[in-house]
């Protein structure tokens, strides 16, 4: 086989690695955005129940089951969305620093010492404790009378599936970068500063040259705190 063949099929395996890396974050970012909407129906609850607690003083006996079930259901499944924009929390102020292949090799080791024993052991131990409640038919012990919790069970080994999912995609981007040298592209979700520069982009308070210097700035400084060293991302 000639070296130009040996380039194609080469280039055609890394388009398909990033394909797959792409579709995947494009899954996580999917769930994260529509488990988002729970935000409005938690807010939702709570509001009308202050209404009615304290304006009709007529409190509802399941609202805290519900709120906590919402709340937890939009923390789990959104676990995979932050992985994919690599949001979690870590202590970076020197990993920031390393080269790429460097911090491929960190990461790649803590995902399979910790990473991955942890997050199969969530979904064998959450498929086990659902699995128990659907069986009992189970229900919340906090009030005489509380709302049935085996679907809110339920959504533990499917999160625990969802980061499992990103998780081998993170791990795929670490493989390929100790070959490339560089972080291979991630699928970019709208962020705060980009609504920011929309909003300054449209306003007519400011003229035009101080409009785009607050921009400019505004971008530099979430750059600057945002410093991994990573590749590039491609936009949604």
């Amino acid at each position: 086989m000639s070296s130009e063949e040996d380039g194609r099929l080469s280039r055609g395996a890394a388009v398909r690695v990033q394909q797959f890396l792409i579709r995947v974050d494009s899954i996580s970012i999917w769930v994260g955005k529509a488990m988002a909407w729970l935000i409005i129906a938690l807010m939702t609850l709570v509001c009308i129940e202050v209404f009615k607690r304290y304006i009709m003083n007529m409190p509802t006996a399941w609202i805290f089951d519900a709120t906590n079930m919402l709340y937890g259901t939009l923390f789990m499944l959104a676990g995979a969305y932050a992985l994919a924009q690599n949001a979690h929390v870590r202590g970076d102020f020197l990993y920031s620093s390393l080269r790429p292949r460097i911090q491929a090799v960190l990461d790649l080791i803590l995902y399979v010492l910790f990473f991955l024993p942890g997050v199969a052991a969530l979904i064998y131990a959450g498929y086990d404790y659902a699995a128990l409640s659907w069986r009992i038919g189970e229900h919340s012990t906090v009030t005489a009378e509380g709302p049935p919790i085996y679907y809110f069970k339920s959504v533990i080994p499917i999160a625990g599936g969802l980061v499992m999912l990103q998780g081998l995609a993170e791990i795929a981007r670490c493989i390929v970068c100790l070959g490339t040298g560089e972080w291979p592209a991630r699928h970019k979700d709208v962020e705060e500063i980009d609504v920011v520069g929309e909003q300054l982009a449209h306003s007519e308070h400011i003229d035009a040259q101080t409009r785009e210097a607050a921009i400019g700035r505004a971008q530099d400084i979430d750059r600057a705190a945002r410093q991994r060293a990573r590749g590039g991302d491609i936009e949604t």
